[in-house]
């Protein structure tokens, strides 16, 4: 199948890049706080909320001073309103009747502007009282700045800078307090002049808080006391603290910064750092395969030493591959020549060689080209046994030698452990076997022994032979493929390499031990 590249099997979709991501985060973070600033609603409705709180303890205030001048001036209870409710009454239990601040932006709708004032007349015993209070209510606007209408129990204005006189009764918070309730209202403020566009932003800007609070006396309603007021706007109220908001400001951007500062430093670099590692290993800079300077955090200190592990494998495979190819190439070339050379003898001098000297060319064909096949037969084992994966099944030592045919050549026993569980396939672990029973055979020993024995998962097999040993100068090369002392006997070099290739894809190992006569390996297998 054709190789596909990576950018092609990626693909080409458009992806943002890693700063990208980290600089629309940063710029969220700064934002979040300006946008809550501006747009959540509950720290407006907490303006709303102490503006009309303010407005209820000046009203009270006001009122307790209307009831007094009520009381004093003698005013008959004929002329007084609507008998306070029962539930408005003062609770005999108790002298207190807190008044808790009701207006919710979420809740409640905003109402037009107040209707305007209509023609009353006004009762002249009232209308004293009002005359009375104008100058506390005068002195109390300059440093409140809220509007202040004293009411009579009819709903007539007969205190305040404007429309003394005129009747309010049809407003909707004005009747409730006539009948004794207490009322609030947002309604819709109309500037003489444009606010500022900085200032439109606040919904506080446009609406007016409106209170009507009911005087009582004697149980009756003796008027009421009006108030209004703009509340603060977010704007204005942060120019008030811009001590605060600079401070809040550059405490904002400096974590942005340092947010900024820890991720580049913990996240961006090294993955920067191993992209660039990563083209100097593919270009074949043997070099770059060492940890990086500096890994941020334990996920790219892990991610990097895979990396490299990964790399320093594919490394080795590679050399591993360039020389076994090496191998290959002499092993198949020495049989090729032979037989080319042979044929080329018969072909070009046949008929004048004897019926004997045919014979032995031919022969030598013939064994080489036997040679060749078993060369090819073996490559195709250490294949299979390099690409094997675990099957999960289990075996014993006895059981695999079971499989075996009786050898002729030397003698096989089991010594102890025959019965030991190994994770592995009874037939993998007959081909190790024939292929270790096979290498002592062809180094003239006459017993092959075996003993098993497991301890912390693992199972340790011992095999023996009394044959003529291994050479120290030979010990460090016999895993090697192709190498062998017995090539004119049939050797091929591939058995000792078919059985390391065997016992690692069962995370199993094999060494040379050392033995007092003949050779010893130990081989190590997990117990089932």
């Amino acid at each position: 199948m054709r190789r596909v590249s990576a950018q092609k099997w990626i693909g080409s979709k458009w992806r943002p890049r890693l700063a990208t991501i980290v600089v629309a985060i940063l710029i969220m973070v700064m934002a979040l706080p300006l946008v809550g600033l501006f747009f959540f609603r509950l720290y407006e409705n907490q303006l709303i909320r102490q503006t009309e709180a303010e407005l209820i303890a000046q009203g009270a205030a006001l009122a307790a001073i209307y009831a007094q001048e009520v009381r004093d001036a003698g005013i008959p209870a004929e002329k007084l309103g609507a008998a306070v409710p029962a539930a408005s009454a003062s609770d005999p239990n108790s002298p207190y009747r807190p008044i808790e601040p009701r207006l919710d932006l979420a809740s409640d709708s905003v109402q037009p502007t107040r209707p305007a004032a209509t023609a009353a007349a006004v009762d002249p015993a009232f209308a004293a009282v009002g005359a009375r209070l104008s100058g506390i209510l005068a002195e109390t606007q300059k440093t409140t700045l809220a509007g202040f209408r004293l009411l009579d129990a009819k709903g007539v204005v007969i205190a305040g800078r404007e429309e003394v006189g005129l009747s309010l009764s049809a407003v909707e918070e004005v009747h409730a307090a006539l009948v004794g309730r207490y009322a609030s209202a947002l309604r819709q403020r109309i500037s003489d002049e444009p606010p500022p566009s900085l200032y439109s932003v606040s919904r506080g800007t446009r609406v007016r808080v409106f209170v009507a609070l009911p005087v009582a006396v004697a149980g009756k309603v003796a008027g009421v006391v009006y108030l209004s007021r703009t509340p603060n706007n977010i704007v204005k109220h942060l120019y008030g603290e811009r001590g605060k908001v600079v401070l809040a400001a550059i405490a904002i951007l400096g974590g942005t910064l340092l947010i900024a500062l820890v991720f580049l430093r913990t996240v961006s670099r090294p993955i920067y750092a191993l992209m660039e590692r990563t083209k100097r290993i593919a270009a074949g800079d043997r070099e770059a395969i060492r940890p990086l300077e500096h890994h941020g955090t334990s996920e790219m200190a892990a991610l990097s030493a895979a990396f490299l592990d990964m790399a320093e494998k594919l490394h080795a495979r590679s050399d591993s591959i360039q020389t076994f190819a090496t191998h290959v190439s002499h092993e198949l070339k020495s049989p090729l020549t032979a037989i080319q050379g042979a044929a080329e003898l018969l072909r070009d001098s046949g008929s004048a060689m004897d019926e004997a000297e045919r014979r032995r060319f031919s022969n030598n064909i013939v064994t080489d080209a036997v040679r060749l096949n078993l060369l090819v037969r073996r490559l195709l084992d250490l294949a299979r046994a390099e690409n094997l994966a675990p099957s999960g099944e289990s075996t014993s030592l006895g059981g695999a030698l079971a499989l075996l045919p009786a050898e002729d050549r030397l003698a096989v026993r089991i010594e102890a452990g025959g019965d030991t569980g190994l994770r592995i396939s009874a037939e993998n672990a007959a081909i190790v076997l024939a292929n270790l029973i096979d290498n002592s055979a062809r180094h003239g020993a006459t017993l092959v022994s075996m003993t098993a024995a497991s301890a912390d998962g693992k199972a340790t097999i011992q095999v023996s032979d009394d044959g003529a040993g291994i050479s120290p100068s030979n010990q460090a090369r016999i895993f090697e493929p192709f190498f062998t002392t017995r090539r004119d006997s049939g050797g091929t070099g591939m058995g000792l390499g078919i059985v390391l290739a065997l016992l690692k894809s069962h995370d199993g190992t094999i060494r040379l031990v050392d033995s007092e006569r003949g050779t010893r390996f130990e081989i190590i297998l997990p117990v089932v």
